[in-house]
């Protein structure tokens, strides 16, 4: 022990990754920019900082700046010795068993990423080999159930929301859970800790003992976001945009409760999907809600929708606000199209391969300096799903530059970022911005939020 708020101790893995080859061991201990070492220390931090009511990135790697991971290979396996940890992550100085799953999951995910990514990096360049790269971590990371009739749900949602907002998606949750169904969300805190939660007392309520808490996370944001000990599955993917592949292609059905920014672009990305004419008739439910008290937020955002995508784009979603049940029930209604759907087109229960996902708009990783995002086209003079592409990359810019690393730094450095485009249209995207700048939906903790953004009216 090193004090009240730090930890110094070794753990190794109970289940698998006991051994590694000397390759990995190097690029592990690698400190270098081309080893994994930062990488690995800022993912594995993420993981034992969970409970943290930190979502800035840089000020959670000041906090820890004297944390440090060792990792070595002694006679019974691979050993990590963690030096000054959050003590948060213990008990009695033992750590606990989900946070200890979840720290050789990063590990396990950034070795087979970057062995995988290092291998075929000149070749991911379409739509298929970007799709099957995901395939191939997910299955390494045994996420793949084939024979499992469809029942995962993707819960999205505000990591800064109130205590009301989040008993709500502990209560949606819940109603999941006592109808079978597991839960997959960004694996962090707030709405996507929530249903986990409820969840689980349902599964316990039914007696189901396998229940699956699925959380998928990536590099830059797992710092800000780090992830609640529920998760018994966690995925980490190169980045963001393989993020939210991975949910469409794992998940279901797909359950929205309220966010800020990051929020409104996973419902840009889906949204901008199905307004692909190729993905017309795809079975994807898409519920919103939220308590009764969120009615307001809703509305707005549905308004924000019908501005700037059209009347075409409110067809692919419900709403249903202060009702869990009948989210639930909603749910299972749309889970039996997704089923029928998938007997009828042969498409696998575990892995949706017919969904179509354009490569240069929703797969390509977009990187938000601020000569691209100035550059982006916010016009209405383009293909609606192309639009909401742009809008998707404009919102991702938006989080980059609230809590990730390189995003505060390029804010710091250059100042806000500037989006222009059509009049009309920014006036929408900035009257929702700034209500959730008004409710305080940007950061955690912050009384007063300044902008990382200048719209251009």
């Amino acid at each position: 022990m090193t004090g009240n708020q730090f930890v110094t101790t070794s753990v190794t893995p109970e289940a698998n990754l006991d051994i590694l080859s000397q390759y990995e061991l190097v690029r592990l201990q690698d400190k270098s920019g081309s080893g994994l070492y930062r990488l690995f220390r800022k993912c594995a931090l993420a993981v034992l900082n969970c409970g943290s009511e930190l979502d800035d990135a840089r000020q959670v790697l000041e906090l820890f700046k004297n944390f440090d991971i060792q990792i070595s290979q002694k006679h019974r396996g691979v050993q990590l010795d963690l030096i000054n940890a959050p003590a948060s992550a213990f008990v009695d100085g033992k750590i606990i068993s989900g946070i200890r799953e979840n720290l050789f999951a990063v590990l396990r995910d950034l070795l087979y990423v970057g062995d995988e990514l290092e291998l075929t990096h000149d070749e991911l360049t379409t739509s298929e080999s970007i799709t099957n790269e995901i395939f191939h971590v997910l299955r390494h990371a045994k996420a793949l159930t084939p024979g499992i009739k469809p029942n995962l749900v993707v819960c999205w949602g505000g990591h800064s929301i109130g205590r009301e907002e989040y008993l709500y998606t502990k209560e949606v949750g819940y109603e999941l859970g006592l109808r079978g169904f597991d839960v997959c969300t960004g694996c962090g805190p707030g709405a996507m800790k929530g249903p986990m939660k409820g969840a689980t007392i349902a599964h316990a309520k039914q007696r189901i003992g396998n229940g699956r808490y699925v959380g998928i996370s990536e590099p830059g944001i797992i710092a800000a976001e780090s992830p609640n000990p529920i998760v018994n599955e966690l995925i980490i993917m190169p980045d963001i945009e393989k993020r939210l592949e991975a949910f469409v292609r794992l998940g279901h059905g797909f359950i929205v409760f309220p966010g800020g920014a990051g929020t409104a672009e996973e419902i840009l990305y889906i949204l901008g999907l199905m307004l692909d004419d190729r993905n017309k008739n795809t079975a994807l439910p898409l519920l919103f809600t939220g308590p009764e008290s969120a009615s307001g937020y809703w509305t707005a955002i549905d308004r924000f929708i019908a501005d700037t995508l059209g009347e075409e784009a409110r067809k692919y979603y419900s709403i249903v606000t202060g009702n869990p049940a009948a989210v639930a029930r909603a749910m299972k209604k749309g889970m039996k199209q997704v089923t029928d759907h998938r007997k009828a087109t042969s498409e696998s229960y575990h892995f949706n391969w017919l969904l179509n996902i354009d490569y240069e708009l929703f797969q390509n990783p977009f990187e938000p300096t601020h000569e691209n995002m100035a550059e982006l086209n916010l016009s209405k003079d383009q293909p609606v799903h192309e639009l909401a592409a742009n809008l998707r990359s404009a919102l991702s810019g938006i989080v980059s530059g609230n809590v990730k690393e390189s995003g505060i730094q390029a804010i710091e450095t250059h100042g806000p970022f500037k989006l222009t485009g059509d009049p009309e249209l920014m006036k929408s995207l900035d009257a929702m911005l700034r209500s959730f700048v008004d409710q305080r939906r940007m950061k955690l903790n912050h009384e007063k939020y300044e902008p990382c953004y200048r719209i251009q009216l």
